[in-house]
């Protein structure tokens, strides 16, 4: 009994502060703006009286009965009229005062200190007609309001307007309108508000040392317990990292403190390639070594100051603060280099790489508050994303109007550029199976044309793949037979693509041939030996030895060694062995021979290919 009595004191703990809190931010508000009015309150009454006296000192020692009737209007009256609005000049010269208006009973300007507006009459207004009904009136208003406004329009963003009537026996003859910057009012109106809750903040916290020595026995009892709750709730269970809610609040208050240091603040989100495709082909305990080992590697590679979070499923998000802002983009770097030596296998499958995609913003160049630049961000990573993964992209202005740059070979290019849009893996083997493919026509001496026809077709043999959906296409495990099925057909989609762009049969037989195998067992047509069109035995062997030298989603590289082996193997039942012995050859021979990792830029292949 005694123990449950002691834990029954905890809600009775969090309830008296709860309520002892909520009590005092109640009473901070009411009393601040209680305060606050009043004191603006006292503050235009005082301005008000200080220029009732003002007024009437004025016009007791100025003004006669017959200056403040209409006929003060009449041309005769000119010379006197210049007299007053000249002391009028005069007094808003040297008295503080904007501007100065003196109205007549029927809505008329007798004098101003703006010549423009004598004579005019705008009518009464509430305030005018309780001011000519003997209540002096004034409050706060912006300063490019009514007549004040335009050309006329006062020198303060705020202004005191006070309404003083001026009375000759038992009436109003007339109303003096005056404003005055409003600045010191309002000032001393957030002074009071600043005074009232410094010390509501002061009462508050004795309140909460005085809760605490009435529950200090409980509270003992409950530090240790209290402190790995509120841990465990800002941290993510799978990776030990900063939860979603946590490190946003991170960036929330990381854009508050820029906003005093006008330093440069970072954010990437960083998110993990083909992380759903990982989970439906080896299982959620896959993801979640995935998870982790992306996670362990992020906080090796950041910056001490850095915070790391995890953002969602499968991304994570990085906040740099200014002291480290500048090794954003780098620090991905590192994190993307690292990820090359990494490699997870699950269920007997093979070594797969694990690759990331990041997109990086700035405060203040891309936003200053938080959901904008995160918005902002996730923009950037979708479009590095947008071409398989394994991308970085830096937010800047403009991107989503930037265009390919235009030339002779439109349309080519754009199938080119199609292929690196689709899936930037099939954009970079395609570059190499051009540049291996060249190298075999090196070796074959074959003409500048037919070698230029040969770059053409390695960048464009499989431009098919654009129809081939992204879950089959980026699959991290071996493909079904329906799926394989599937894939290959993208040589005879890439037939039809390029089949009504001229002069470009023998281009066409490249990309539906380099799957025939010189044993006849290989696809679409089953071609055997010499029936296989030389173009489409060349794109084979390149082909067979790019995808073997570079990562995929289902596996990593394998080593030039490895992949020059199995090329050996197959020749002679996938490959031309005449083809293979003479790539073979002239790696181990010829200087500069093309190697995994180079990449050559669009069209360039066989635009030069015509020249050698």
């Amino acid at each position: 009994m005694p123990n449950t009595r002691r834990w029954r004191r905890v809600p009775l703990l969090l309830l008296v502060y709860a309520l002892s809190l909520g009590l005092v931010a109640i009473t901070c508000v009411v009393l601040t703006s209680v305060v606050a009015d009043r004191v603006t309150t006292t503050a235009l009454d005082s301005s008000r009286d200080a220029d009732e006296s003002f007024v009437n000192a004025f016009v007791r020692e100025y003004l006669a009965p017959t200056d403040l009737t209409a006929d003060a209007l009449k041309p005769e009256g000119d010379a006197r009229r210049a007299s007053i609005e000249d002391r009028l000049r005069a007094l808003v010269a040297r008295s503080g005062i904007l501007r100065v208006k003196v109205w007549s009973p029927d809505g008329t300007i007798l004098y101003s200190d703006v010549p423009e507006l004598r004579g005019q009459n705008f009518g009464l207004e509430d305030d005018l007609r309780d001011a000519f009904a003997g209540r002096p009136f004034a409050e706060v208003s912006p300063g490019d309001e009514g007549e004040e406004r335009d050309v006329h329009a006062l020198a303060a963003d705020n202004v005191v307007g006070e309404y003083l009537p001026v009375k000759t026996g038992s009436s109003v003859a007339a109303v003096f309108e005056i404003y005055r910057d409003a600045a010191p009012i309002l000032a001393a109106g957030d002074a009071s508000r600043r005074d009232t809750i410094m010390i509501t903040l002061a009462a508050a916290a004795m309140l909460a040392v005085l809760l605490y020595l009435i529950f200090r026995a409980t509270q003992r009892r409950l530090t240790s317990q209290t402190a790995r709750l509120v841990d465990a709730e800002r941290r993510d269970s799978l990776t030990g990292l900063l939860n979603h809610g946590s490190i946003v609040g991170e960036l929330a208050t990381l854009l508050e403190a820029r906003r005093s240091t006008l330093g440069a603040v970072g954010l990437a989100v960083v998110d993990i390639d083909n992380f759903r495709l990982v989970n439906e082909a080896h299982g959620h305990e896959a993801g979640d070594a995935v998870l982790r080992s992306v996670g362990r590697i992020l906080s090796r590679e950041l910056s001490f100051e850095s915070f790391l979070g995890r953002y969602g499923p499968d991304e994570f998000l990085i906040l740099a603060p200014p002291s480290c802002a500048h090794d954003l983009e780098a620090a991905i770097g590192r994190l993307r280099t690292a990820l090359v030596s990494l490699s997870l296998q699950f269920r007997g499958s093979e070594r797969l790489p694990v690759t990331v995609s990041a997109g990086i913003c700035f405060a203040p160049v891309h936003g200053e508050a938080a959901t904008e630049l995160l918005s902002v961000a996730t923009v950037a990573l979708r479009e590095a994303k947008a071409s398989g993964g394994d991308g970085v992209r830096i937010a800047t202005d403009g991107d989503a109007t930037r265009t390919p740059e235009q030339s002779s070979f439109d349309v080519l290019e754009g199938l080119v550029i199609a292929v690196d849009t689709k899936d930037r893996y099939t954009k970079r083997h395609s570059d190499d199976v051009a540049r291996y493919a060249l190298f075999i026509a090196d070796r074959l001496a074959l003409p500048g044309d037919l070698r230029q026809t040969i770059g053409l077709s390695g960048l464009l043999h499989d431009v098919g793949k654009i129809g081939i959906p992204d879950a089959i296409l980026r699959k991290p495990a071996a493909l079904t037979a329906d799926e394989y099925a599937i894939v290959k057909q993208h040589v005879a989609l890439g037939d039809l693509i390029v089949r009504d762009l001229p002069d470009l049969g023998t281009v066409r037989a490249g990309i539906r041939h380099h799957h025939e195998r010189w044993d006849g067992t290989g696809y679409l047509d089953g071609l055997a030996g010499d029936d296989i069109p030389l173009i489409a035995r060349i794109l084979a062997v390149a082909d067979a030895f790019s995808a073997m030298t570079t990562s995929r989603p289902y596996r990593k590289a394998l080593s030039v060694e490895e992949a020059i082996r199995r090329l050996e193997d197959a020749a002679g039942s996938q490959l031309d062995p005449a083809l293979v012995v003479a790539f073979v050859e002239g790696l181990s021979t010829v200087p500069n021979a093309p190697l995994p990792g180079v990449i050559a830029p669009i069209l360039s292949i066989w635009q030069r290919a015509s020249v050698a």
